[in-house]
């Protein structure tokens, strides 16, 4: 057999291993990955906003009555509540993740259960959500320099917005539906989770740095 048959034979032979091997470039965010996150931040996000909503009611109802989420002079939902920023909109923040949350939860069973949705539809969701994080980000401030305390309430759906967020926009570039560059695309891809482990680190840190002082009072 000649040489270039040999090696002919050789390229056929590796031909059914090549096809197990992993396409090349990062993982991307599989439709059902997408779902559950839209769920289960979603659950988490009407729970923290149902929670204060009650605990809002309580309040009206009793002035009185001491909220389940103050804890001591660092944790206290009661400064949030009463001040201005607590009702940006001329009624109680809550109210506006109850309305919000559920349309995220419905959104990702949908996907769950095998519909693909369209781009309008992705990006309507995505811009809700940025404006519903640039809320977030206008709480923290008002939370970190103007208000006292620190809501726990809040800070459950602090938590789950910043990943509900995050996560949509790297949807949105890996699907084509944000302009993006390869490079920006394969690097926002490959490395989310790490993008979002050094936003937490931030937001903590921002704490500590901030609220460092009325911790270490506490011990």
């Amino acid at each position: 057999m000649s040489k270039s048959a040999t090696a002919g034979a050789n390229v056929s032979a590796a031909d059914p291993d090549d096809e197990l091997l992993p396409a090349p470039g990062p993982r991307p965010m599989t439709a059902r990955t997408t779902g559950w996150l839209l769920v289960v931040l979603g659950v988490i996000g009407l729970f923290g906003s149902a929670a204060l909503a009650i605990e809002k009611y309580l309040k009206l109802a009793d002035p009185n009555h001491v909220p389940s989420c103050s804890l001591n002079a660092l944790l206290d939902c009661g400064d949030a509540m009463d001040s201005w920023q607590g009702s940006l909109l001329g009624f109680p923040n809550p109210l506006i993740g109850i309305a919000a949350f559920p349309v995220v939860i419905t959104t990702g069973v949908v996907v769950l259960l095998g519909a693909r949705l369209p781009r309008w539809y992705w990006l309507t969701l995505l811009g809700g959500t940025t404006l519903g994080m640039g809320l977030i980000v206008f709480l923290i401030w008002t939370t970190m320099y103007a208000i006292s305390a620190m809501c726990p309430y809040c800070m459950v759906v602090w938590v789950a917005m910043l990943p509900l967020f995050w996560y949509q926009v790297v949807h949105a570039v890996q699907e084509g539906y944000l302009p993006a560059g390869d490079g920006v695309r394969r690097t926002l891809v490959g490395n989310r989770h790490l993008f979002l482990a050094i936003g937490y680190v931030a937001l903590v840190a921002w704490v500590l740095l901030v609220k460092g002082p009325v911790i270490v009072s506490l011990f």
